[in-house]
């Protein structure tokens, strides 16, 4: 699935990952300092899940635009201007005072991450060859995972210390950092590099369409299913954290940063296990095991009666976050065409954005009827029915999958009639 035909450059890795956690750290940060800063004046769940809508939308609403400049855009040109309109946006939310205007002002920040996203995302393939994608999928993982890490618990201390400004400050210089590294990366994607693909004297290949791959449509799905049943967490914990558990804005940093961690860890840990799963249904079917697990971290951590006793709790469900990333991170690359990962990465990103708008907007309503204790255990419950609902369209999704591959091991698909373009 067009990897890069000479050797790794880790440099390029590096430098996208680095910046990727950067940036990550700079987003994460800036989150958490405006919850923080909304719970702390008084509001309840509707403001806080109102803020992250806003957060969320333009990466739903934006997906089949951002994932053609993907594609189709030179890739340095497009990480240059979004890093640098975002830095922009970031000092502006750092003086803004009016609801609203903070509303409008994250949701165009988002914006800016609804096209980075998949450009990110997409060079990482073409960086590397096929052997070294889970590596370089781990380092990349572990990047954003340690910015998203460090973002909530430097929340909780500048906060506390400075008020919401200074963190947002910070947050503009990570997106400086982003357009630097970008014009230091030399793999480069979209633009001229895609014409003179196409022009090369090779017969174009059908249009793709994320659609037409049952098991990336059922892998899609089963992670935004559950993703919307248990999301509302998300909303939740701040107010399970700081007020049915007595504790301060740093612990609630501290204490979140324990989920991220533990993603950092299962990346690595599963990146060893995604190499050796050739199989693309076995990624598939071990991808939902790894999210039942994150829905029962989020039912026992309705038991523990204090924060610091979340941080085992926590540690363990992002274990179990981290590997599916991994094995959902490696079945888009393995499956989509390179010219197409853009929109790829683009449209798995809305639907699991999309779901995670709908746990905000269910956590901010039932916030209004419940105290935070009994819907986290909900949250968690409901985690897993869904995952033992979904179990049963993954299970079909693999064996017809395993059904397209001949005795010999051809796959049938490969030898069948290319779907017309349309």
């Amino acid at each position: 699935m067009s990897f890069t035909s000479g050797p790794s450059r880790w440099s390029d890795v590096w430098l996208v990952t680095t910046s990727r956690g950067v940036s990550s750290c700079g987003d994460f940060l800036a989150a958490s300092a405006l919850t923080l800063a909304l719970q702390s004046a008084g509001a309840g769940g509707l403001a806080v899940s109102g803020l992250l809508l806003a957060a969320t939308l333009p990466l739903v609403a934006l997906a089949p635009l951002t994932g053609r400049l993907a594609d189709r855009v030179d890739s340095r040109v497009l990480l240059v201007v979004t890093a640098l309109a975002q830095a922009g946006t970031c000092l502006a939310l750092a003086y803004a005072g009016h609801p609203y205007l903070v509303m409008a002002l994250v949701a165009l920040l988002a914006a800016g991450l609804a096209v980075t996203q998949p450009v990110l995302s997409a060079l990482v393939p073409a960086m590397v060859r096929a052997e070294d994608l889970s590596r370089a999928g781990a380092l990349n993982q572990t990047a954003g995972t340690l910015g998203a890490l460090a973002g909530p618990a430097l929340a909780g201390v500048l906060v506390g210390q400075f008020g919401a400004r200074v963190p947002l400050l910070v947050d503009a210089a990570s997106y400086l950092a982003l357009a630097g590294a970008a014009l230091l990366i030399r793999t480069r994607r979209g633009g001229r590099r895609s014409a003179a693909v196409t022009d090369g004297g090779a017969a174009p290949a059908p249009a793709w369409r994320f659609r037409r791959d049952p098991l990336l449509v059922v892998m899609a799905g089963s992670l935004a299913a559950v993703i919307a049943a248990v999301g509302a967490i998300n909303v939740i914990e701040v107010f399970f954290i700081r007020e049915t558990l007595h504790s301060s804005t740093t612990v609630y940093g501290l204490v979140t940063g324990a989920w991220t961690l533990g993603i950092v860890l299962g990346g690595w840990l599963f990146a060893r296990v995604a190499r050796r799963l050739t199989d693309d249904g076995a990624l598939l079917g071990a991808g939902l095991v790894l999210l039942g697990g994150c829905c029962l971290a989020v039912l026992a951590s309705a038991a523990v009666p204090a924060a610091w006793l979340l941080v085992p709790v926590w540690l363990a469900g992002g274990v179990a976050n981290g590997g599916d990333n991994v094995f959902n991170n490696l079945l888009l690359a393995r499956r989509v065409p390179e010219a197409a990962r853009g929109r790829a990465f683009a449209v798995f990103g809305a639907a699991v954005q999309g779901a995670a708008m709908a746990g905000y907007l269910i956590g901010g309503l039932l916030l209004e009827l419940a105290g935070p204790r009994p819907l986290v255990a909900g949250c968690g419950i409901a985690g897993v029915l869904v995952v033992a609902a979904v179990a049963v369209p993954v299970r079909r999704a693999v064996r017809a999958e395993r059904a397209a591959v001949a005795p010999d091991g051809v796959d049938t698909a490969e030898l069948a009639t290319p779907v017309p373009t349309h």
